[in-house]
């Protein structure tokens, strides 16, 4: 699964400054997405920013300090922006409806996208990246009609936050933070399974939770052990989901917690997306993480005073540097 954040975002648009078409006057976001991404690239261009119907009826939404038009008012090129662009359907409605307004002779308009699939790269001008399918982007994966339904699901922590200690109970307080807790995010699609840690002695007051707020699932999957206990003592969190990940057909599993996600990983090799690190990760990263590791040990094993004295010498150096 290719996964791009909002932070990634960020960072492509800049690395993608120097490829953009000089003086550009004003960024067109392409509703809804493509306003996120209009509005950073505005930003770092210091230039107003409109969406397509603004554009269309010579609005503009946020105006920068410069604005290099002619004396008239009128823009001389526009960037039309998407987020991304996969089949090209957004763009080429994009395309139709500016083709048919009546602009300027003088108004050059560029179509672009930060990201695009390698079919997509006919429908745009200039782009950041190629991001091929299968791929979720942050701004929509807990949204997304062709992944949420083919996911697993994390509950606490992901679609409720975590119990308290002393809500964590396994009592009276844990049902009433399970009856009452409120949700951080409500999937506007069904989720594919919902697996959780959960004992299944809570599994009444978790379905009637998840009604009340509108979550939708295919499946609800809870830990059948008697007591939180016994959970503890067996602590095997991430083997448990871990099995469920492998026995389903899901494309993803959304988890909450950062160690957990790497051990479902590492079982499964499949795509695990960690909500506290904001991070996909994929399993041929941490192939290449655990050689790695297994490099240094080795070089440890074969020299442990030579390497303790260059991580020593590396420490001191950057203790230096970071008080000069």
């Amino acid at each position: 699964m290719n996964y791009r954040s909002i932070a990634d975002l960020d960072a492509d648009i800049k690395r993608w400054l120097p490829a953009l078409p000089r003086d550009i006057d004003l960024v067109v976001g392409v509703p809804r997405s493509g306003l996120l991404a209009g509005t950073i690239l505005s930003l770092h261009l210091n230039v107003p920013l409109t969406d397509l119907d603004g554009f269309l009826e010579s609005r503009v939404l946020a105006t920068g300090a410069r604005f290099d038009a002619d004396p008239d008012g009128v823009p001389n090129r526009v960037l039309v922006l998407d987020d991304s662009v996969l089949t090209g359907s957004a763009m080429t409605e994009a395309r139709a409806r500016i083709d048919a307004a009546t602009l300027p002779a003088t108004t050059e308009i560029v179509f672009g996208a930060v990201y695009v699939s390698p079919q997509g790269k006919q429908h745009v001008d200039t782009y950041a990246d190629v991001v091929a399918e299968p791929r979720v982007f942050g701004w929509n994966l807990m949204h997304h009609p062709g992944v949420v339904p083919k996911s697993c699901f994390d509950l606490d922590g992901v679609l409720c936050r975590d119990p308290t200690p002393k809500e964590n109970d396994d009592g009276a307080r844990y049902r009433e933070f399970v009856s009452t807790v409120d949700p951080l995010v409500v999937p506007s699609k069904p989720i594919g399974w919902i697996v959780t840690a959960r004992l299944e002695k809570y599994r009444p007051e978790t379905e009637a939770w998840l009604a009340r707020h509108g979550i939708e699932y295919g499946e609800l999957i809870m830990l059948d052990l008697p007591d939180k206990e016994t959970r503890q003592r067996l602590g095997a969190h991430a083997a448990y989901k871990a099995a469920v990940y492998n026995e389903c057909d899901a494309v993803l599993f959304v988890e909450s917690d950062h160690e957990q996600a790497l051990e479902i990983a590492r079982r499964t090799d499949r795509s695990v997306y960690s909500v506290e690190h904001d991070q996909m990760i994929r399993q041929d990263r941490l192939t290449v993480a655990r050689r790695e590791s297994q490099w240094h040990l080795k070089r440890f094993r074969s020299d442990p005073l030579g390497v303790l004295g260059r991580a020593g010498a590396y420490v001191t150096t950057r203790l230096a540097r970071l008080s000069s």
